[in-house]
């Protein structure tokens, strides 16, 4: 089997607004989300069997459709799908990280090679493993066969419009709510505050300035919590990349869980961050890592370390949605809810969308990643 060709999509899909239920607008440290652009990426075989891959926009949609088509393209046309190693290894283009881009051809190899094989991808990975069934408790778990639970994810709000979501979340059988943070380290904590008396401390939080606090600052936020009783599952990412020694200072300093996402991105920085104890999670991510192999590889490194592992969120399609459902089911590590906002999409581009239901969504049990992507759809929302 070999590749025939590589294709990418650049759409772009509305958010739900917060009047009709929704999140929208989704407000940053660095700016406001209304509608999310995505890159779909096609691969043939000359087999006739079709894989498929997504990632974010970056710089715009047409330099990311070409170095997908023109750069990354050159490496894998002509060869099988099932090379994910080598290809991993070997693909190269002089002063640039590719890894963020091949990750999105490398999610529809593994497609591909489930398709081949007339299997899911999470048991290509290794499989899963059944959770004892529990009571619903402040630990996150898996809640039953082939689910995987989800955080609601929730941009800077008001104190008061945050405390709805909360309830909403709660409500819907969330057990944990990310909150985007960093404008205002005092706001930031009435806003945790706010939600954690609204459900009356049944969820558990994370906090992520996206690098938005100095240290003084996270120290404060993490002692002004402390001090009203509050302790988050991890605050992410809560300064500027690189800074593994402050990293380190912060986690001396305080009892709230520290979990660097920027700074795991990379195999190497993810074992500084361990040797330098520096981080209580890792919050990691497939794109920038370089697919689902190299998240084997980040989960290896931190699991050997006895570090929990996340999956972060990036605003993701159901392609992608679905590859993290195999992966933190497949890999071994993963014992916390990845992020999602797939709940809070106007409409996906697959056939079947996938079901947000008491706050977990079931992981795709046909072959490959388990869906079909609606064509018709990937046209309504294309912009390239």
């Amino acid at each position: 089997m070999e590749i025939t060709n590589v294709e990418a999509y650049a759409v772009s899909v509305p958010l739900v607004v917060i009047d009709d239920g929704g999140i929208a607008p989704y407000v940053t440290n660095h700016g406001r989300v209304e509608e999310m652009e995505r890159m779909i990426i096609r691969i043939d075989t000359d087999e006739g069997v079709t894989g498929w891959g997504e990632m974010r926009v970056f710089l715009s949609p047409a330099a990311t459709k070409a170095v997908l088509e023109d750069g990354i393209a050159q490496w894998v046309v002509g060869r099988s799908p099932f090379e994910l190693e080598t290809f991993r290894r070997q693909i190269f283009i002089e002063y640039t990280n590719v890894d963020m881009f091949f990750a999105a051809i490398e999610t529809a190899c593994w497609d591909i090679v489930g398709k081949v094989l007339e299997r899911p991808v999470y048991e290509l990975l290794g499989g899963w493993t059944a959770p004892v069934p529990t009571e619903r408790t402040n630990t996150p778990t898996r809640k039953s066969e082939r689910t995987v639970d989800i955080a609601y994810c929730l941009g800077i709000l008001s104190p008061e419009a945050s405390r709805e979501h909360a309830a909403r979340a709660y409500d819907e059988g969330y057990s944990v709510l990310k909150t985007k943070a960093g404008r205002d380290w005092r706001e930031d904590v009435r806003r945790i505050e706010a939600m954690h008396d609204e459900v009356d401390g049944r969820l558990d939080f994370r906090l992520d300035p996206n690098q938005g606090w100095s240290l003084d600052e996270a120290v404060r936020v993490a002692a002004s919590l402390e001090d009203a009783g509050i302790y988050l599952q991890y605050m992410e990412q809560p300064i500027r990349v690189d800074s593994h020694t402050a990293l380190a200072r912060l986690r001396e300093r305080t009892r709230q869980p520290i979990g660097p996402n920027e700074d795991t991105y990379i195999p190497r920085n993810l074992r500084k961050l361990i040797e330098r104890g520096a981080l209580d999670v890792a919050v990691v991510d497939m794109t920038p890592a370089g697919g689902i192999t190299a998240l084997r590889q980040l989960a290896g490194i931190a699991e050997d370390a006895g570090v929990p592992l996340v999956h972060h969120c990036a605003f993701d399609l159901g392609i992608r949605t679905a590859a993290i459902l195999h992966a933190v089911t497949g890999i071994p590590g993963f014992t916390l809810p990845p992020d999602s906002v797939y709940y809070a999409w106007e409409e996906d581009i697959l056939t079947d969308p996938l079901s947000v239901e008491n706050g977990a969504i079931a992981v795709p049990d046909g072959h490959g990643l388990g869906i079909d992507v609606d064509k018709d759809k990937i046209e309504k929302y294309r912009i390239l």
